[in-house]
């Protein structure tokens, strides 16, 4: 089956100040990954901007109006603590999110499987109407609701496992019953959110928090026991991945002690409840992973097992 690859130089441009971790190389080490002769099976596709409607589908009117009237022509604008908007930073976020919807667009026409979204910056701390945690645009969000609106997905899911709670996503789904929203996580961590007793307005969310140090058996139980039952048992029509590698043992932003082969079992089973559920159709997004060489050979890993799927 086709895997299809959304890969931009928008996606290295987005600034971020100087010795912040969320930075260009970090782009250049998934692309460089992604270039060797093993993927060359890969069908690569530049992203197009996402319209307005389509952000809208996940993002109030004022808050993505604000974000585009933000948008600097020089210097650097401050959204919160941790994010940052610069001159490339538009074009990078509707890269993005366009990369998402254009994904499920070729899912649906029959062109691939499924796709994987190089991007930068990440989406998934990003709620309906605020920047956050290096988020501005919740790309996931966007593809899963574009699957529903253009497509007629009735349920759809986005199961996310970087170290960080996904709280954008969460809130975006909580009050939607034909939404589901799954994480593993880091807990206490940033951004404190995602408790297990927290189960979303129609039992539609899952959390597995895991304790600081937790390694493959943690992390593997909670997507078997847990994780993926609660998927399965909601019936997606389609499946984003919020694909974050900050839960490796090596990512200076995580606590979790993972390695690029629990990244490769995640996908795996993520794949299989896709293949019995919704004809394997799935987009995965980058979001989080802060040390370059465990992020190349995580997210290589991760694709590796979406085109074996």
């Amino acid at each position: 089956m086709t895997t299809l690859l959304f890969e931009h130089p928008a996606f290295g441009q987005h600034e971020m100040p100087a010795g912040h971790l969320e930075c260009s190389e970090r782009y250049a080490a998934v692309s460089n990954a992604l270039s060797g002769e093993e993927f060359s099976a890969l069908v690569r596709r530049a992203p197009r901007r996402a319209e307005r409607p389509e952000i809208l589908r996940a993002h109030d009117v004022d808050y993505v109006q604000a974000i585009f009237e933000t948008a600097p022509v020089e210097g650097m604008v401050r959204l919160d603590p941790d994010t940052f908007m610069g001159p490339h930073s538009l074009d990078a976020v509707l890269m993005a999110a366009g990369a998402g919807v254009s994904a499920v667009d070729a899912i649906y026409k029959g062109e691939a499987q499924n796709a994987f979204v190089a991007a930068r910056p990440p989406g998934h701390h990003a709620p309906k109407g605020r920047a956050m945690g290096f988020c501005l645009f919740n790309g996931a969000a966007v593809a899963a609701y574009h699957a529903r609106a253009a497509h007629g997905a009735k349920r759809i899911a986005v199961v996310d496992f970087d170290v960080h709670h996904g709280n954008g996503t969460e809130a975006i789904f909580w009050d939607d019953e034909k939404a589901f929203y799954a994480s593993s996580h880091e807990h206490p961590q940033y951004p404190g959110t995602g408790r297990a007793s927290d189960r979303g307005g129609f039992d539609n969310i899952a959390n597995a928090p895991l304790a600081t140090g937790s390694g493959s058996e943690e992390f593997r139980r909670a997507w078997g026991e847990r994780l993926l039952p609660a998927l399965s048992q909601f019936g997606p029509d389609f499946i984003v991945i919020s694909a974050g590698f900050d839960a490796h043992r090596a990512d200076p932003l995580g606590g979790l002690a993972l390695t690029e082969a629990d990244f490769d079992w995640a996908t795996h089973e993520i794949m299989g409840v896709a293949g019995a559920l919704c004809g394997g159709r799935v987009v995965s997004f980058l979001e989080g992973g802060y040390d370059p060489a465990a992020l190349a050979g995580s997210a290589a890993a991760h694709v590796a097992a979406l085109m074996a799927a």
